[in-house]
């Protein structure tokens, strides 16, 4: 597979590599070219910047390593790493990509490199399909292939047993020669219009049933494939407005999609798992995609902290109340949010635990606390901007045609003006920004997307739960705590170097017994 200078496409590649009758409904009617319709015309761009920017001298160095067979390179996240030093490595790869969308676009294509990056140290665990593992390491590394995944049941019957629903969730419908044939949907497969391959997995209910036990990836352009896509916020942008009133909404919406497979046929040589009950339920704990996958949402989520810290604090000046003593202590919240994120990536990157065959993962203890603290602080922080910038967010025209129009313009920019002689242009264009990151249907998805990114709250805590369980951390904790109580009973110290000082207690006695 290959072949010598082999290197990732470049952003005109990618464009063009979308061009493959892919079957997308939207809005009644099947999208014609996924690279020329407007809901995903400018998010395609976003993600061939992506591509050029391996290619880049000033960011081909931080971005890119060699191949494994050494005949090209490829962007490190596509590899095993070896050491802390190769996951520092990784991390910044991650950060230098994650600011070419300012955070907002969590499915890029390192994204899915948190599963595909270890299909080389562990390949073994999809015997009889090893080498489909070992092959799609090597292509995707090559390629730097995007692939979206569909791992979550439609929310449908989840009163009842998965094994009762197939006329709703994936799975195999017969074997044959060619391949298995599978029909079933998924949810929410987020960016998929955008991508190569589909990893289709299941990952989260219990299975009895082995036509639900299946792994593998589909390209996207696959005979029964269908995407029926939610509302197009690039699409309404471009109606509604223009870049100025839409900044994020008109460029980096991942559309989210139920994928629909009506009698698909996955080849062989694209299966990793069919039929082992076992290895669908140990997936999450033994693939090592979920270490991987928080260290990378946790290191692109502090990017997108990074950038929202840079708005606040720039609409809070032309506000004029970011020297007010409250408003000061709610910013110095969100640093620290920042600063946890940030400390939390560096810790996962730079502790690593051994994996397999001389690989390393990030910590997961610090990905686990990763999972359940953006729960926590992406609502927080909505909440200081709204809290502190209030009406400020509102406080705008409709659009920049408001500009144009010369019986306005003379109000808008006396009223609408910023405070320390900034101008109604550039108030509203900070403020418009900020609302489209926290505010409009655009806004309000991403707070839901940051909510859900890792799995539903529950889950989220008892995975952390189980995994120090399992790694033995419970226990060591309570020999801690053990430690300090053997120390001392009724009787007093029982360690030979500290004094229970038996006169005093002797004259308290006597004090209060007479």
């Amino acid at each position: 597979m290959t072949a010598p200078g082999t290197r990732p496409f470049t952003g005109d590649e990618y464009i063009q590599s979308l061009q493959d009758g892919r079957e997308i409904y939207l809005y009644g009617e099947r999208v014609k070219d996924v690279t020329a319709h407007p809901a995903f015309h400018n998010p395609v761009r976003m993600i061939a910047r992506l591509y050029d920017s391996l290619h880049a001298p000033e960011t081909h160095d931080v971005l890119t390593r060699p191949t494994d067979s050494g005949d090209g390179y490829t962007h490190r996240f596509f590899t095993t790493p070896h050491s802390a030093e190769d996951l520092v490595a990784d991390q910044q790869a991650i950060a230098t990509w994650a600011r070419a969308s300012y955070g907002w676009m969590g499915r890029s294509p390192d994204f899915k490199a948190s599963f595909l990056g270890t299909l080389g140290a562990n390949a073994d665990f999809y015997e009889p399909f090893a080498d489909n593992a070992r092959r799609w390491y090597r292509e995707s590394q090559e390629k730097v292939l995007y692939w979206n995944h569909a791992l979550v049941h439609p929310p449908v019957d989840r009163d009842r047993p998965p094994d009762e629903v197939a006329d709703v969730f994936v799975h195999v419908e017969k074997e044959t020669d060619a391949g298995v044939v599978v029909s079933g949907a998924k949810v929410v497969a987020t960016g998929s219009a955008l991508t190569h391959y589909n990893f289709l997995a299941h990952v989260g209910l219990p299975i009895k049933d082995r036509k639900f036990a299946i792994m593998a990836t589909v390209p996207m352009n696959a005979p029964g494939l269908k995407l029926v896509c939610r509302p197009s916020y690039s699409a309404s942008a471009a109606v509604m407005g223009s870049p100025f009133d839409y900044p994020l909404s008109s460029r980096m919406d991942e559309n989210d999609t139920l994928m629909v497979l009506d009698k698909v046929l996955i080849p062989w040589e694209n299966v990793f798992v069919h039929g082992h009950l076992g290895k669908v339920q140990v997936f999450s704990s033994q693939s090592g995609f979920m270490e991987r996958a928080a260290f990378h949402g946790c290191t692109r989520f502090a990017v997108k902290l990074d950038f929202i810290v840079g708005l606040l604090i720039k609409a809070l000046e032309l506000t004029g109340t970011l020297n007010f003593r409250g408003v000061q202590t709610r910013v110095g919240e969100v640093l620290a949010w920042r600063n946890l994120f940030w400390g939390l990536s560096d810790a996962a990157a730079r502790n690593p635990v051994p994996w397999k065959n001389g690989a390393v993962l990030p910590n997961p203890q610090y990905g686990q606390a990763y999972r359940w603290f953006m729960q926590l602080a992406y609502p927080k922080i909505k909440e200081i901007i709204q809290q502190d910038v209030a009406s400020g967010l509102i406080y705008v025209n409709s659009t920049t045609d408001d500009f144009r129009n010369p019986e306005i313009r003379p109000y808008l920019d006396k009223y609408l003006r910023g405070s320390h002689g900034a101008d109604a242009e550039e108030r509203v264009k900070v403020m418009k920004l900020l609302w489209d990151a926290v505010g409009t249907e655009f806004g309000g998805r991403h707070e839901l997307y940051e909510r859900n990114y890792s799995g539903n709250h529950e889950s989220i805590r008892l995975e952390l739960l189980a995994g120090q369980r399992a790694g033995g951390q419970l226990d060591e904790y309570r020999e801690f705590a053990e430690k300090c109580l053997g120390e001392y009973d009724l009787n007093g110290w029982t360690v030979p170097d500290l004094s229970s000082f038996d006169d005093l207690a002797r004259l308290r006695s006597t004090m209060f017994n007479g």
